[in-house]
């Protein structure tokens, strides 16, 4: 098992019910892994708790370039969490955000992050 995940660029987990707590396992598994480019955890209902699991682990990521959270039920609060991210993550390229209950304050936050994207 240890050679596949060596190898592992790319995980598709999309629609598989990961939860807040499936969140933050793949968070601390992120956090550590230094070969994967593109992780799609679409439609899991991660949760505001759960992606600020995963901005956590992609704050200082130097590998991972698209990540897709569509569908997770961030709302303002999740997307704060991952402004904060943003603000220190020079790789991530892709960011897939639709359909998570963003509202006003969270397009704020997003544009004040997007503001300083160099």
């Amino acid at each position: 098992m240890k050679n596949f995940t060596q190898r592992l660029t790319t995980l598709d987990l999309a629609s598989n019910q990961i939860g807040t707590i499936g969140g933050q396992h793949l968070a601390n598994a992120l956090r550590n892994n230094t070969r994967l480019t593109a992780l799609d955890l679409a439609s899991n209902k991660i949760g505001p708790i759960g992606v600020q699991h995963m901005a956590d682990a992609i704050r200082n990521n130097t590998t991972l370039t698209t990540l897709d959270l569509k569908y997770n039920q961030i709302g303002a609060v999740g997307t704060q969490h991952l402004v904060g991210a943003l603000r220190n993550n020079t790789t991530l390229i892709t960011l897939n955000l639709r359909k998570n209950e963003i509202d006003a304050k969270g397009a704020q936050h997003l544009g004040d992050a997007l503001q300083n994207n160099t």
